[in-house]
C-alpha cells in the first residue's frame, strides 16, 4: 500500500468515527489555492478542521507528532480561506487532530 492510499484509508476511518460521534462532515480532501485539508466538520455551533494522521507503527514516531507547527499554519490558512469562502467569518472553529495507530483511533480536539 502506497502512501496515498495509506492516507486515504486514514481519512476514511476518521469520517466514520466522526460521523458516529455525530459530527457533520462537510468536506473530505478539500483543496484550493491556499492547501489541503483531510476533513472539514461541524459540530454543533463549531465547524471543525481535522487533520488525519495514520502511521501502521510507532517504529517513526507517533501520527500525531507529523503535526508540527510549519504544518499548522498552514491548515490555519487554508481554514481561513475556506471560511472566507463560504463565508463563515463569524463562526466558531478549532483544529483537531485525529491520530490513527494501527487501528486505534485517538481524537485530539483543539490540538492547536
Amino acid at each position: 500500500m502506497n502512501n496515498v492510499t495509506k492516507g486515504k484509508s486514514g481519512e476514511q476511518i476518521a469520517a466514520a468515527y466522526l460521523k458516529r460521534r455525530f459530527y457533520k462532515i462537510l468536506e473530505q480532501n478539500y483543496r484550493c489555492r491556499m492547501g489541503e485539508i483531510d476533513i472539514i466538520a461541524q459540530k454543533g455551533s463549531y465547524i471543525v478542521f481535522v487533520e488525519v494522521k495514520y502511521r501502521r507503527d510507532a517504529e517513526k514516531g507517533m501520527p500525531y507528532e507529523a503535526v508540527n507547527y510549519p504544518k499548522q499554519q498552514h491548515i490555519k490558512n487554508t481554514a481561513q480561506y475556506y471560511l472566507l469562502q463560504n463565508s463563515l467569518q463569524n463562526c466558531d472553529c478549532r483544529f483537531d487532530v485525529i491520530s490513527i495507530l494501527g487501528n486505534e483511533v485517538t481524537h485530539y480536539k483543539n490540538a492547536f
